[in-house]
């Protein structure tokens, strides 16, 4: 049976994280502005619970994640651990009777993705995945525009998402090795982000694709690495319309820089994440940027802005949307463009498929419903 959040005795929304990173710190503060009251944190030792909990301002350690699990004072979840155990915990919280937001990846194969999926379904729980950038205002606007009609029909895609954090063979990180980040790193950590805005704006999925992958070096910092660096990846939407995408964690100067862009028969929207106040909209007589503005957003886009056009609106605020969202479906709304587990189950089938066409030197490879 699940927990009752309408009836906690506190009239909020109880959390629990399992974690205590940086992810755990933008969950926390999303957490926080959702209205939320931060019970308990656990990490993977007493001791650094305690710090956790600490530096985040929980009301108290748990001894690990079985005893905040366990605790009858806590209803929803948030996972923010190394991937390789995001399914196991997540399963676990769900027999609890917990709501859960597990970090992406979801799970490091499909058939533990679907299997959650399916657990989530029977014992109605509210589940989710941060695909965060669905909350950022102008992508809202985007997938408006695009819902509408303005762009005309979908030709081509080029979109990418770069980053330099792993440039140098000194530069590690847990993510690197399958063991603990599952088979894909590059691609699963962002390249998973994309797919997802891709399919979330223009409607459609990824019918099938042909992806090569570059590991750069064969060690860091002494240790060898088995996940990939680059991915290169043409793919073809269920409308015909074919694509670029590029995924690096190794673009010198590049620090977030998601960016999509849509080429429509009548227009071009283009959204970059490094610069998530503007939507650059091309036409062949002209050539338009839009700025964030709720007095002339789509409803959708003017719901998820907090301030008033001409105050910045960055990451932390789309996470602090996607909390929202989540809370909110918790005591019983139905927000629009809410990520589920269902989305985490996609993103794994996507991965699969990547792996599956760079073994194979690029084959064109379908992708599974």
């Amino acid at each position: 049976m699940t927990t009752d959040v309408t009836d906690t005795g506190l009239g909020t929304i109880r959390v629990g994280i399992l974690g205590g990173g940086f992810m755990a710190r933008v969950h926390r503060t999303a957490a926080r502005d959702a209205g939320g009251e931060f019970r308990a944190v656990a990490t993977g030792s007493l001791a650094g619970g305690r710090q956790a909990a600490d530096e985040l301002g929980a009301v108290r350690a748990e001894a690990d994640a079985a005893a905040l699990l366990a605790a009858d004072d806590i209803d929803v979840v948030h996972i923010c651990t190394p991937n390789a155990t995001h399914a196991g915990l997540a399963l676990r919280a769900l027999d609890a009777g917990k709501h859960v937001i597990c970090e992406k990846p979801l799970a490091t194969n499909a058939a533990d993705a679907r299997e959650l999926a399916r657990v989530a379904g029977s014992l109605g729980c509210v589940t989710a995945v941060p695909f965060v950038y669905r909350y950022h205002p102008m992508v809202r606007e985007a997938r408006a525009r695009v819902a509408l009609g303005g762009i005309g029909e979908l030709l081509t895609l080029d979109c990418s998402y770069l980053q330099d954090w792993m440039l140098l063979s000194t530069d590690d990180d847990w993510r690197v090795r399958s063991a603990s980040g599952g088979a894909s790193r590059a691609f699963a950590d962002i390249g998973s982000h994309l797919c997802d805005l891709i399919e979330f704006v223009t409607g459609q999925r990824i019918r099938s694709l042909s992806a090569r992958t570059r590991r750069v070096f064969a060690e860091r910092a002494g240790r060898a690495v088995d996940t990939e660096d680059i991915v290169a990846i043409l793919v073809e939407t269920e409308s015909g319309a074919l694509g670029t995408l590029l995924v690096s964690q190794m673009a010198a100067g590049r620090k977030n820089a998601l960016t999509l862009e849509l080429h429509g028969t009548r227009q071009t929207l283009r959204f970059e994440q490094e610069r998530p106040e503007e939507l650059w909209i091309g036409m062949r007589e002209e050539s338009r940027l839009l700025l964030r503005d709720p007095s002339t957003a789509s409803p959708d886009s003017a719901r998820l802005q907090r301030v008033p056009s001409g105050h910045a609106m960055g990451y932390q605020d789309a996470f602090n949307g996607f909390i929202a969202d989540v809370y909110a479906a918790i005591g019983g709304a139905t927000p629009d463009g809410l990520p589920t587990f269902e989305d985490g189950v996609r993103s794994a089938v996507l991965t699969e498929a990547v792996l599956a066409s760079a073994a194979a030197d690029g084959r064109w490879t379908e992708v599974a419903a």
